[in-house]
Order: structure tokens, then C-alpha cells, then sequence
């Protein structure tokens, strides 16, 4: 079986439309197409049924998911075990992290690391999605929950903590909110639902049942951003709020702690221009 073809099979399935596995894959939609219907006819048979709601898979696509997605590990592993064996300071590492984390720590990371390996291109991912280091969408992530992977190393940078913010402006308006009172005539902003579910129900501990909910957004900056403006009471990283000249912390000796972790695949551990981005990290939030 065409291995291109076979990616291609499982980029439509995962994203289950052609424009979508071609944006996935960088090529174009024309070829998408080719490739899949080359591949259908190599087997004999229809692997995928087109729906107005895109792209889902036969009986038939669905069984050989399972097969082509063992040739994906298979291929992934071997490209992992040859880059282990790589000990060039240069070339791509693709990193992954929320825009927080980019900003405040591996910004100046990468600032440290430019100067020492001048060569090494660092592609950045921000998202509060967790990529997947395993299908190689990263090589190195930080995150805030440890995986369990045993294919994946982690080292613990850090312990942080998120406490509740709210602007200056804000304040001058409506006052301090008083605890126990579920935050009843005041205003929160939080994360959507999807991707922190627990800040529907309450803030460092404070049930947000009796407030109005101005704003859900999908990132930290953002987060920062509307509680900076005034939209109302959030949970904000500490040192991020405290850092922030229009902003106060409210209660402060309620807060939630988490742990931040560096996390790479242990078949490249012994990449040098991954080990080269991994140590400048762990340099930089040993000395935040």
C-alpha cells in the first residue's frame, strides 16, 4: 500500500473533509481527491460515504483505520529513532504550549537559545489543545498535566498557582465581592466550557453561580486581556496577575496550584537540537 496515499486516508478521516485534510497536509484539494480515489481503487471498494456533513468512513474505511494507523506509528517511530541519532545543532523543533506560557517563559527562552544555536528553527504552536507527541505534531510541549505515556519523558518545571483578579476599574464600580455569596451582582469572565469545564462552576473555590457571566474565551491572553478591561472578576496564573499595574488580586489567600511539565518523546531525547531547546527552558523557569 502507497504510504502518501494511506496518510491521506487518514487525514480525511480524522478531519473528514478534503479541504481540511489538504490544509492538514499542505498540499492541495485536487490531489487530496486523486490520492483517495487511487487508493479506493487499489483495494476495491468505497472507504468513505460523502454526507453534507462531510467525509465519514464505510464499514470498510473503518477497518482499515486500525491498519493504517499501526503503518503511522510504525513510520512515526522509525523518523523519531533516525532523529535520536542526529547530533546537529540545527534545523526544525516544533514546540507546543499556551500563549502564556509562550509568552512569559519561552519567549525569553528562545531569545537565549538564538544567540547559542543560531541555526535551530523552533516552530511554535499555541493552543490549549494538547498535541499529540506520539503523531509527532510536537516534539516538545509544556504542559499542566503530567502524561502517562510510558513513551513520554516528563520533567516538573515548575509550581505555579492561579488566584482571582479583578481591574482596578472594575472595582471603582462595583465593589469588592464578598465570599460566600457565590459572587451574587458581580460579573466573571471564564473559559469556555470545552476546554476548562470547571470554571462554569466556580473560581478558586468560589461558586460563580449568582454571577453574570460577561465573556467565555479560548486562551489565557485573552482571559488576561477581559479581566484587564474591566469585564470582570477571573482566574488568573498569579504571576501573570500580579504583574499586571491595572489589576488586583481578591482574596488572596484563596488560590489553586498546578504543576507546569516539559514533555518530549523518549526516542528524541537524544536529539541534540531538541535537548538544546528542552535545556533552554528548563534554564529559564529555574530562574523565574
Amino acid at each position: 500500500m502507497d504510504w502518501d496515499n494511506a496518510r491521506i486516508f487518514l487525514a480525511i478521516q480524522r478531519v473528514g473533509t478534503l479541504r481540511g485534510a489538504a490544509e492538514q497536509l499542505q498540499i492541495d484539494q485536487a490531489t487530496v481527491g486523486r490520492r483517495l480515489a487511487a487508493m479506493e481503487k487499489s483495494l476495491g471498494t468505497r472507504l468513505f460515504l460523502r454526507t453534507p456533513a462531510g467525509y465519514v468512513a464505510t464499514p470498510a474505511g473503518e477497518l482499515a483505520v486500525t491498519t493504517i494507523e499501526k503503518m503511522e506509528q510504525a513510520a512515526d517511530q522509525l523518523q523519531r529513532q533516525m532523529q535520536g541519532t542526529d547530533e546537529r545543532l540545527c534545523g526544525v523543533v516544533r514546540v507546543a504550549a499556551t500563549d502564556t506560557m509562550a509568552k512569559h517563559v519561552l519567549m525569553p527562552a528562545m531569545q537565549k537559545l538564538h544567540v547559542k544555536h543560531p541555526d535551530i528553527r523552533v516552530v511554535l504552536t499555541t493552543s490549549n489543545q494538547v498535541s499529540n507527541i506520539t503523531r509527532r505534531e510536537a516534539d516538545l510541549a509544556v504542559r499542566s498535566v503530567r502524561p502517562t505515556s510510558p513513551d513520554l519523558i516528563s520533567r516538573h518545571l515548575k509550581r505555579l498557582a492561579v488566584g482571582l483578579y479583578a481591574s482596578k476599574a472594575y472595582l471603582k464600580k462595583l465593589g469588592m465581592p464578598q465570599p460566600g455569596t457565590a459572587l451574587a451582582g458581580h460579573d466573571v469572565v471564564i473559559y469556555q466550557r470545552a476546554i476548562y469545564p470547571s470554571q462554569s462552576e466556580a473560581l478558586c473555590g468560589e461558586s460563580i453561580a449568582n454571577a453574570r457571566v460577561t465573556m467565555e474565551v479560548s486562551s489565557g491572553m485573552m482571559l488576561f486581556e477581559a479581566v484587564n478591561a474591566g469585564l470582570g472578576i477571573g482566574e488568573l496564573p498569579t504571576h501573570i496577575g500580579d504583574a499586571g499595574a491595572q489589576l488586583v488580586r481578591l482574596w488572596p489567600e484563596r488560590f489553586e496550584p498546578y504543576d507546569l511539565w516539559l514533555v518530549l518523546h523518549s526516542d528524541l531525547n537524544r536529539t541534540a537540537r531538541v535537548r538544546a531547546v528542552a535545556d533552554a527552558i528548563v534554564e529559564t523557569y529555574e530562574e523565574s
